[in-house]
């Protein structure tokens, strides 16, 4: 059984919290995807995927790798028996961007930690770990809150918001749950 494993929550600069990232682990197979100081994978991976290759924690990234001697941090693809992780643009302003379509077998989880507009190529995933950096925008808004009909009206079975910002503390702190989904949480595992 596939497991997702948050390695951290927050933005790039996040006082509170290490930089989103996700290990994805399937029998000996590991595969990074983003994270930064203090959510960056495990030594031993078999691949490091990034979102975005001129990401602001993307020459820390290269310098840990090259000092670990991990897989350098890409923005790719990874096949290695049923796990296919494939990278897939998302809508984020004037950035482009990728979130990672991530299959073994009929089962699919995305990681599409930041965007602007639901990345419809989600749709009847298992699994989303999406953005609520925007979490106050409300349905007016950008971003996965505005997103949470559509998320539902795709067919996603569970949606976990894997990028918090400043904006979602207050919901987190309080108690209060997302309309739909859950808020993600540091270390914890997630089967696929």
């Amino acid at each position: 059984m596939p497991v997702a494993v948050l390695l951290g929550v927050g933005t790039a600069r996040s006082p509170r919290f290490a930089p989103a990232g996700l290990l994805v682990e399937y029998g000996h197979v590991r595969v990074g995807l983003d994270g930064g100081p203090g959510s960056e994978p495990p030594e031993n991976v078999d691949a490091w995927l990034v979102r975005d290759e001129d990401d602001p924690l993307q020459p820390g990234r290269v310098r840990l790798a090259a000092e670990e001697g991990m897989a350098r941090p890409v923005t790719g693809s990874f096949h290695q028996g049923t796990l296919h992780v494939e990278p897939l643009p998302v809508r984020c302003g004037e950035r482009r961007m990728h979130g990672y379509r991530i299959a073994v077998g009929r089962r699919v989880a995305v990681w599409a930690p930041e965007f602007t507009e639901f990345p419809p190529w989600a749709e009847g995933a298992d699994l989303v770990f999406a953005d609520a950096t925007a979490w106050d925008a409300g349905a007016e808004g950008t971003g996965a809150p505005a997103s949470v009909p559509t998320v539902r009206w795709l067919g996603v079975r569970r949606l976990v918001f894997a990028r918090l910002g400043e904006a979602a503390y207050g919901a987190v702190d309080s108690g209060r749950a997302p309309p739909f989904g859950e808020w993600g949480e540091e270390g914890r595992k997630y089967r696929i």
